[in-house]
């Protein structure tokens, strides 16, 4: 979801989130647009790329346009810990390895980066929580305001709604049980966590489980995701040439996301009486900030609604995804996490909201998922004034790099000699407990990190706790995973057969 959670005095900048000047004052924001690494790396000689690099090309022999992270993933194991990519006069620093990561999750030397992907996302989400930049007011305005919307008291007021919209999806896979057939994994998730935001924070019912097709919502959604992931790896000069009609296409899907938010906050507006909704919305229609009396703007609401719509249903339904995929592919785990269910939540019918918390061993399930496929799967880091990277690399004021979260998650210093090895077990308290700090980051880091994290979580825990005392699930004897990129990771081609477990006693 958005990033955001510590307050700006909590890090050293100023109050709105702009990094402080060495004499105590708030400096000016680094420059805008891209920077390619030659600016901010001093020895970026030092820095391993991949063999046969081509003059004006860069490092594109054997990369694919639609796999740019798996890509990365392949040469960093072949590359270490820091290497760099290039492409047609543009070059990026990434960064995976466990000690390097820890060290630019330092506060008080580096900060978030809007850049690549998520700079692409600015046309429709602007400066919501996610795509703001650090010198912008807006993001820690919102934060301030929406911060009290995640707490335990929120948290339990949403419960009630996260079960009955998965009981719409259980009644769909009821069907699809009884008639025979599958269910299509990352379709349904989708649908269930697009729905669950919708009516958690803005009171909006997209009827998605009505649907054969997806909303068109999310028809829009991923076309402004794939388009953003698209202009990341298309040369500038071919963009205007090979993006013409793509990018008729987004322009349309944005007017659609943006429409489609303009209604929800109409009918808010409309139907507003005494005591209102206590959701999202309302916190960000009515509440005035604690401290300024602030308040945000009409435009700033429309971008954190879609903010909060798209991040917040994207990148849990894709947690799910794989959760399910690999509790398919895991009898063991599968029974272990199915029998905890059973011995928790007993014969209830529903589960309160406390209970949730109780499924410890599911929550580690979903940890390993994260680990193995983070759905963000990398965030970048800039550096807040010139410094060195472990000791080693020199960086300038605005250079930045890419976490690789899904290589971070692998690294072997951290995680073992068999890191690629699906084990829900690494999350039980003792081993968490000798791990090093910032080796497991699925909700980026530092004072922009999910601000939903908490509402993400318990949400999948929820939703697989019901859904393994609900089914057995059983693997496509065909399927190997294949990962789809669109910024967000989602498995591709997902689907499991399904039968109906006897009601626990």
């Amino acid at each position: 979801m958005a990033q955001t959670t510590r307050s700006a005095a909590a890090k050293g900048p100023d109050e709105r989130g702009a990094p402080a000047s060495p004499s105590g004052g708030a400096s000016t924001a680094p420059p805008k647009g891209f920077r390619s690494a030659e600016l901010g790396w001093p020895e970026l000689r030092r820095i391993p790329h991949p063999p046969r690099r081509l003059p004006l090309l860069g490092d594109i022999l054997g990369a694919n346009v639609r796999t740019p992270l798996q890509d990365s993933m392949r040469m960093a194991k072949d590359l270490g810990p820091i290497f760099r990519r290039k492409a047609f006069g543009k070059e990026f620093v990434f960064v995976w390895g466990a000690e390097l990561c820890a060290d630019l999750a330092d506060e008080s030397r580096f900060a978030k980066h809007v850049g690549l992907g998520v700079a692409n996302l600015r046309p429709v989400a602007g400066d919501g929580l996610f795509t703001a930049y650090n010198h912008e007011p807006n993001w820690q305005l919102a934060h301030d305001i929406l911060a009290p919307g995640f707490s335990r008291d929120a948290m339990a007021g949403y419960h009630p709604l996260m079960l009955d919209v998965a009981g719409q999806l259980t009644a769909r896979w009821d069907e699809r049980e009884a008639a025979g057939r599958s269910v299509d994994v990352p379709g349904d998730m989708t649908k269930l966590t697009l729905e669950t935001i919708a009516r958690t924070g803005f009171g909006h019912d997209f009827g998605s489980f009505e649907r054969s097709a997806p909303h068109p919502f999310v028809t829009a959604m991923v076309g402004t995701l794939s388009f953003a992931q698209r202009r990341n790896v298309v040369p500038p000069f071919l963009a205007p040439l090979t993006l013409r009609g793509a990018g008729r296409r987004n322009d349309a899907d944005m007017a659609y996301l943006n429409r489609t938010v303009d209604a929800v906050v109409a009918a808010r507006r409309a139907s507003s009486g005494p005591g209102g909704h206590g959701d999202l919305l309302d916190r960000m229609l009515e509440v005035a900030h604690p401290g300024t009396g602030e308040r945000l703007t009409p435009e700033n609401i429309r971008r954190q609604v879609i903010t909060f719509l798209v991040a917040g249903h994207e990148t849990t339904s894709g947690a799910l995804s794989f959760a399910l995929h690999y509790l398919s592919r895991s009898p063991d785990v599968l029974a272990r996490a199915r029998a905890e269910v059973d011995e928790v939540w007993g014969a209830e019918g529903e589960p309160a909201y406390e209970q949730v918390a109780k499924l410890r061993y599911v929550r580690r399930v979903l940890d390993e998922s994260l680990r193995l496929w983070p759905t963000a799967p990398g965030f970048a880091r800039e550096a807040r004034e010139d410094t060195v990277l472990g000791g080693v690399h020199p960086m300038r004021r605005g250079a930045w790099a890419l976490v690789l979260a899904a290589m971070l998650h692998r690294d072997p210093a951290a995680w073992g000699e068999r890191p690629e090895e699906f084990d829900p077990d690494r999350f039980a308290p003792s081993a968490v407990r000798a791990r090093p700090a910032h080796v497991f980051k699925p909700f980026g880091t530092g004072a922009r990190a999910c601000i939903g994290r908490q509402f993400a979580l318990h949400e999948a825990t929820l939703v697989l706790g019901l859904l393994l005392r609900r089914y057995d699930l059983h693997a496509e004897p065909g399927y190997r995973l294949r990962v789809a990129e669109r910024l967000t990771l989602m498995p591709d081609g997902l689907t499991l057969r399904l039968t109906r477990r006897a009601p626990a006693a």
